[in-house]
């Protein structure tokens, strides 16, 4: 971030409308965002459509929440290609940059272009054969059973090459900022977040292959289902679909990378995960 000029330009506050603070704080820092000279928006980030029509021109937007707001957050502006900078209402925050009882104090050096910008890789999901546009993911792309408590089947096949058929409740496809969400649950590694590789890591699986697979970057898989009740494809744990026998997805590298504000610089990434793991527990 190079230009050091407040005037003229565009910030956007996202927040998580659950949260009792979020609201508060969004219009604190909204206040003294305009009192430096630029212009600012705020938004639900439950409201994704209204932020999308405010967002365009924003040279970075604040997110307040937790990881799952970033998550909604990166959906609206990494296909823009605009920064995120998290501010952690939540309980353990991976993704975000800042503390809520710090934010008003460090906020100002972001919005007069101190910092620099960590990029992750994001995955593509498409439905092959319907006419539905793509999905992306910061976190994981999932195929899983929906409300029965019934194994499903799901045929893997990687760069046009068979896998195996699971016999599972569900197969994780992660990115290395998935790797600390539902993959490490499952019993998946845990990936620098600057890593690009994919990662398979199959749920309950039951007489067939258990362990975690790292895939190349450029790797295509094909999952296709096989069962005789619905099964659901999840995105980031926030979009649902509802899969039938036969349905295939694939997925692969997005074309997207999330762009996250940060300050410091190497980022400390094991002292903060251990310290973050700590507050799991």
């Amino acid at each position: 971030m190079s230009d050091s000029s407040c005037s003229n330009k565009k910030i956007g506050i996202l927040f998580q409308p659950k949260a009792s603070a979020a609201s508060s704080l969004a219009q604190q820092i909204s206040t003294m965002i305009g009192n430096m000279g630029a212009s600012v928006w705020v938004c639900s980030a439950w409201e994704e459509d209204r932020a999308c029509e405010q967002i365009e021109g924003s040279r970075f937007i604040i997110c307040l929440g937790g990881d799952g707001t970033i998550l909604r957050a990166a959906r609206i502006a990494s296909p823009r290609g605009i920064p995120i900078l998290g501010i952690n209402l939540g309980r353990v925050g991976f993704m975000t940059e800042l503390n809520a009882d710090d934010a008003l104090a460090k906020v100002p050096a972001f919005v007069e272009s101190v910092g620099w910008v960590e990029e992750r890789v994001m995955l593509q999901a498409e439905l092959v054969g319907r006419d539905t546009p793509p999905f992306h993911a910061l976190n994981d792309v999932v195929v899983g059973r929906g409300e029965r408590c019934r194994l499903i089947r799901i045929k893997a096949t990687i760069n046009g090459e068979l896998l195996t058929t699971y016999k599972c409740d569900g197969l994780i496809v992660a990115t290395a900022t998935g790797s600390t969400g539902y993959s490490l649950a499952a019993g998946g590694p845990i990936l620098h977040p600057q890593a690009e590789e994919i990662l398979l890591k199959p749920i309950a699986a039951h007489l067939s292959l258990s362990t975690a697979l790292l895939l190349s970057s450029e790797a295509t898989v094909k999952l296709e289902v096989s069962t005789t009740h619905q099964a659901t494809l999840s995105i980031d744990g926030q979009i649902e679909v509802p899969l039938n026998d036969g349905d295939v997805i694939k997925i692969k590298r997005s074309p997207y990378l999330t762009r996250m504000l940060r300050a410091e610089w190497p980022l400390p990434f094991y002292t903060t995960l251990m310290t973050k793991l700590e507050k799991r527990e």
